[in-house]
């Protein structure tokens, strides 16, 4: 049997992509048809923004720890969150879960560090590009990290919160996002983080100017690598 997935999730775009991800890709190490079984919760995001742009933490892991509690009771092994933003209440939910959680930005190290890359480019929220997230998982294998100038993080953050999270993806806000990868090439950086579960939707690997490394959907491969790994 593999292990029951727990998903966590915060915004609808991304936790939808990651949940497609699991059962699209699941067969390719079970069959035809076959993933692990998943159960997915989330609390309105209107609950979860209160406590993000108050910079309450506590507020956002007690959220995130309801979530948690609520899939573990039905079965879930271990618990995902495809939402970068949020994980920055992560260390004070693992104290207190019922269950393990995977940790999307160290997945996300881990694939750049076996791709070898010395420096990324980070996207997202304004709250995950100034905050800790990141940094702190980049650094414990080696590799650095740059973040946009502030107009283009102030842009950013508004096409997430106007555009991305309710599933409109226009071809300018792509255009504009490519430019801001291009100016992130030009200060070095070699790859490029989607560290907003939402942004893979908006940039391809084709047409973006440095290669992306999409955190949606390798936390996914992740939880499922994890769910069938563990199977005997």
């Amino acid at each position: 049997m593999t292990k029951h997935i727990g998903i966590v999730a915060c915004s609808a775009e991304g936790a939808a992509l990651c949940y497609r991800t699991i059962c699209i890709e699941g067969e390719k190490l079970m069959g035809r048809y076959a993933h692990p079984e998943v159960t997915m919760h989330t609390f309105p995001l209107s609950e979860y923004m209160q406590y993000i742009e108050a910079g309450d933490w506590e507020g956002v892991a007690n959220l995130m720890l309801s979530s948690v509690a609520k899939v573990a009771k039905v079965g879930a092994d271990f618990a995902i969150c495809p939402d970068n933003t949020i994980h920055q209440a992560f260390n004070l939910v693992v104290k207190k879960s019922p269950i393990p959680w995977l940790h999307i930005a160290e997945e996300v190290a881990a694939e750049a560090k076996h791709q070898n890359y010395k420096c990324l480019g980070v996207l997202g929220t304004r709250f995950l590009m100034e905050g800790a997230v990141y940094p702190a998982k980049l650094a414990a294998v080696g590799i650095k990290h740059r973040i946009p100038e502030i107009k283009n993080r102030k842009r950013i953050n508004k096409v997430i919160f106007d555009e991305l999270i309710y599933g409109r993806f226009s071809s300018e806000d792509s255009v504009y996002f490519n430019e801001v990868i291009r100016e992130l090439k030009n200060r070095g950086c070699d790859a490029i983080v989607l560290g907003c579960t939402e942004i893979p939707l908006l940039i391809s690997q084709e047409k973006s100017p440095l290669p992306t490394l999409d955190s949606t959907r390798l936390l996914a491969r992740a939880a499922l690598k994890k769910a069938t790994e563990t199977a005997s």
